[in-house]
């Protein structure tokens, strides 16, 4: 949470989680987002890839090979056995993204600075930041709008 407290503070964390909760942020109400996209993912498979933060950390090499087959573009076995989809899981790895240089220190075209995707890149790193009463208020919003997804 450190790199979003280096952004000029417009929002204390309890008033950009009520936006949020209330479905205002810039790229407009996020549950609406994860639940049309998850539909499609349901009706048209062949045309949206829908995975998840956590399917993706609990087996990221099996769902590089996924994407791979989903892009038309499958791991020949040439390419297996020389460990090419190992390479692109370390390259695309949190440890390997967070430091690039652009992601240290560039910014996205509204200023805002590319450093503050980055946390600790693990699954459930949230709770750290947010009280009790936000991750009760957060699986409530969460059930409601995507009753049965998650």
């Amino acid at each position: 949470m450190a790199n979003l407290r280096d952004e000029a503070e417009l929002f204390s964390l309890q008033e950009a989680f009520d936006l949020f909760s209330q479905g205002k942020s810039t790229f407009g109400p996020y549950w609406d987002h994860v639940l049309g996209y998850w539909k499609a993912g349901l009706e048209c498979p062949e045309r949206v890839f829908f995975i998840t933060y956590e399917e993706m950390k609990g087996d990221t090499l099996v769902h590089v090979k996924r994407l791979a087959k989903f892009l038309g573009k499958p791991f020949s076995l040439e390419e297996e056995s020389k460990g090419v989809a190992e390479e692109i899981v370390e390259m695309c790895s949190f440890e390997s993204l967070s430091n690039l240089e652009v992601n240290k220190n560039g910014s996205n075209k509204t200023g805002l600075k590319n450093s503050v995707c980055f946390r600790e890149g693990k699954v459930g790193g949230w709770r750290n930041h947010l009280t009790t009463q936000m991750i009760e208020s957060l699986d409530r919003v969460s059930n409601e709008k995507l009753p049965g997804i998650f």
